[in-house]
């Protein structure tokens, strides 16, 4: 079974940073696409950024140049890495994989950005 596991999450100032990390099992994790989605109060889940089994990435426009994303097959890992944050990037970040037509989902991580 297909389990993603969000952590890393918190309350930040804006202009600070944080490292969000999705851990898979129950698949083959270096060769699946991995998804970084958002969520905040009142607004549709948005997709922030992926990174495919070849280590390409794409971004959402709003996060271009603040965020980055990385994989760590070995740990079955991947991490969102967000820097210069805004208050509007406050939400619930989920992971994300596709695997045979199913959608998986993590729990959710909360960010909290102050200004």
């Amino acid at each position: 079974q297909v389990q993603l596991v969000e952590s890393g999450g918190g309350l930040v100032q804006a202009g600070g940073s944080l490292r969000l990390s999705c851990v898979a099992s129950g698949t083959i994790f270096a060769t699946k696409t991995i998804n970084w989605y958002r969520q905040a109060p009142g607004t549709q889940r948005e997709l922030v950024a992926y990174i495919t089994s070849s280590f390409s990435t794409k971004f959402a426009d709003s996060v271009k140049g603040r965020f980055a994303i990385f994989r760590n097959n070995a740990k079955d890992t991947v991490y969102l890495q967000m820097n210069s944050l805004r208050p509007n990037d406050t939400a619930v970040y989920y992971c994300n994989l596709q695997l045979r037509g199913l959608a998986y989902w993590g729990q959710g991580t909360q960010v909290t950005v102050s200004s």
